[in-house]
């Protein structure tokens, strides 16, 4: 009983943990995006989410760890993601293309802050954690190339170079990102849609136009 005890304890305690580094990420994702990394000082971040600066020390070294692991999370959310759709190696390469795009969007609608501060402020990451992010985006793309080649190979998609395509989707969908406003005109279905179109047109693939992706464009 008293190890089942201890087992829910430290289960709880690293949710609590979990959960505070998670706000402490989300404000200063905030305020790195309207202020820029070194106009935000942690005491701006503390007050933000009303607590003291020692509190955020308990989680976080110093506001250099805090944009290393606010730069890292979109790529790593997309790793993620694009390993949850290489299990379905039963589908074909068309229907896990079209799941990738969507995860992914729903990613960049989630972390739009953290992944343009990343684009930002990549200059003012350590060299060895900017080198690292950038190994883990690389392993995106071979990760995507693979499900490309897989099409290619079963005549499904038309491409030339599968990294390069890869690098041409990853480019389209980070692009999102940097312009998609949450108050905008264009719905999350439709960017998801003319996204996902975008994308497939890249491999070769006709997706047709629906009735108010057309209607949205003549307004």
């Amino acid at each position: 009983m008293s190890v089942a005890v201890n087992i829910t304890q430290s289960s709880l305690k690293h949710e609590v943990t979990d959960f505070k580094r998670r706000r402490i990420r989300e404000e200063a994702s905030h305020l790195f995006f309207e202020l820029g990394y070194e106009g935000t000082t942690l005491d701006a971040i503390a007050q933000r989410l009303e607590v003291t600066k020692p509190f955020i020390y308990t989680h976080y070294a110093n506001k250099a760890e805090l944009l290393y692991d606010i730069c890292q999370t979109g790529i790593l959310q997309s790793l993620a993601a694009i390993e949850q759709v290489q299990l379905g190696n039963d589908d074909c390469a068309t229907d896990r293309l079209s799941r990738l795009v969507e995860s992914v969007l729903d990613i960049i609608f989630e972390f739009q802050n953290f992944i343009v501060v990343y684009e930002r402020e990549e200059k003012n990451l350590d060299s060895a954690q900017a080198r690292e992010i950038r190994e883990y985006r690389s392993l995106f793309d071979h990760k995507l190339a693979t499900i490309l080649d897989q099409g290619q190979s079963a005549g499904e998609f038309r491409i030339v170079d599968a990294l390069l395509t890869a690098n041409t989707i990853g480019g389209i969908m980070t692009w999102v990102a940097l312009w998609y406003r949450p108050e905008g005109k264009r719905t999350r279905h439709q960017i998801i849609a003319h996204t996902l179109r975008m994308v497939m047109s890249v491999v070769g693939v006709s997706v047709p136009w629906p009735s108010d992706s057309i209607e949205a464009a003549r307004q």
